[in-house]
């Protein structure tokens, strides 16, 4: 399969990344690259924690309700950006994953800034307000020339796995270890 045209030197992931397993995906994202083209600049972060919502059957997951107008992205294709609004206030970036139609994504919580940040990252409100993330950016193929994730540095890091921030309403799926964080990452918006 191609690469998509990057903006950068750095070529986006693969399409086939993103249709796998969520949980293999979300693993698999830590120490990736997010990178954003916006205002005429390039704005880098290496993705160091993240959170996998599997599907409709995880009681965690917006899916879990069935394609809404909010959600909707989410059931798209693999390698597509779900970015919706909490509390009115802060914008959150998932990572679509696994087969068009499925519901499973992958959230972003925290960067480190590698190029271009200058804000607080620590958070998926505020990663997206120091990216320059919006729901304009809901649906974006990640594929595309604005809003993609690149390959990091390569070096080695450790995983730590704890459950999901704020879904305590999700039953038995608020205890699944789901979060996964870079060790040692001063970037973690939570230990």
């Amino acid at each position: 399969m191609a690469f998509c045209e990057p903006i950068s030197s750095a070529k986006p992931l693969h399409r086939d990344f993103y249709a796998r397993a969520t949980e293999t995906v979300a693993l698999d994202l830590l120490g990736k690259h997010l990178v954003h083209q916006t205002g005429g600049e390039l704005r880098i972060g290496r993705i160091v924690e993240v959170e996998a919502y599997l599907g409709p059957h995880d009681n965690a997951s917006h899916s879990s309700r069935g394609v809404t107008a909010r959600n909707r992205a989410m059931f798209g294709p693999p390698g597509r950006a779900y970015v919706y609004l909490i509390y009115g206030i802060h914008h959150c970036m998932n990572v679509v994953t696994e087969a068009e139609g499925h519901g499973a994504a992958v959230l972003i919580r925290a960067l480190a800034p590698v190029s271009g940040v200058e804000e607080r990252t620590s958070g998926p409100g505020l990663l997206c307000r120091a990216m320059g993330i919006d729901r304009r950016l809901n649906g974006a193929d990640l594929c595309g020339q604005t809003l993609y994730i690149t390959e990091g540095s390569g070096e080695a890091f450790n995983v730590v796995r704890r459950p999901r921030i704020g879904v305590d309403y999700a039953g038995k799926w608020a205890k699944r270890l789901l979060r996964f964080y870079i060790e040692g990452s001063n970037q973690v918006s939570r230990r």
